[in-house]
């Protein structure tokens, strides 16, 4: 990486001139030089980033205004940005996947998922839902192992791995990873309340988490009003007159 090699080139480049040429003990020079290397190290990746954000915002403007080709042409031009900092390409692969996977292009979406940046949790869960979807549970464990290790604080990640396991007959798994949810958010009520259902056999609820579930395409739109419209109607049931 060009930011790491020019970094290193300033550090050794401080270190040889202040030590060799201008005379100043080891441990000094070195001391500067690292303070060298992370400036410079700093600098350049806070300029790199930059530009890489605004292409971000740039293909944001071409989604909502429905230009999803262009959006992605505009994400893929900012792999020349990978040659100068390190994970630029796995989160444009992640944020490209994410887009052709909403879009219901499953098979591009799979070729761009996999070269995901780790911490890219919804990425990472839309690789896992492909796995499952191909019938390949290792690697769907797997691709879900990776994601609650990198992102443990997201409790939608630890309820979708868990749906997923509970769909490809891993009951037992899907109690256990539940539970080690729980510790790892600090706690949430819609953990706990699935991890009930789980136990009891009964249906994961989803439905709390809206458009972020949805675009997982586990469960189509309709059910879900469908089962809100049973909730209101049984509401009303109750009130009296």
């Amino acid at each position: 990486m060009f930011n790491l090699i020019i970094s290193l080139l300033l550090c050794s480049g401080t270190l040889v001139g202040l030590h060799l040429l201008a005379g100043l003990e080891l441990w000094i020079s070195a001391l500067i030089a690292m303070a060298v290397f992370t400036v410079v190290f700093i600098v350049i990746t806070r300029i790199v980033m930059k530009k890489v954000g605004r292409l971000m915002e740039t293909a944001q403007h071409d989604l909502q205004a429905g230009r999803t080709e262009k959006a992605i042409k505009t994400l893929e031009s900012g792999y020349r940005f990978s040659k100068w900092q390190f994970y630029v390409k796995g989160q444009i692969d992640a944020q490209i996947g994410t887009l052709l996977f909403m879009k219901r292009d499953f098979s591009k979406a799979f070729d761009y998922l996999k070269k995901a940046f780790v911490r890219h949790w919804i990425a990472m869960g839309m690789l896992g839902v492909c796995y499952m979807k191909r019938n390949q549970v290792g690697k769907m464990i797997e691709t879900f192992d990776k994601a609650v290790s990198a992102t443990k604080k997201e409790a939608l990640l630890w309820n979708l791995y868990a749906y997923c396991l509970e769909k490809v007959g891993e009951k037992d798994k899907a109690v256990s990873v539940m539970e080690k949810g729980l510790k790892k958010t600090g706690g949430d009520e819609r953990l706990e309340a699935n991890l009930e259902a789980l136990k009891a056999g009964r249906k994961m609820k989803m439905r709390a988490y809206g458009d972020m579930w949805l675009q997982f395409h586990l469960e189509k739109p309709g059910s879900l009003v469908k089962e809100q419209s049973r909730s209101v109607m049984g509401r009303r049931k109750i009130v009296r007159r």
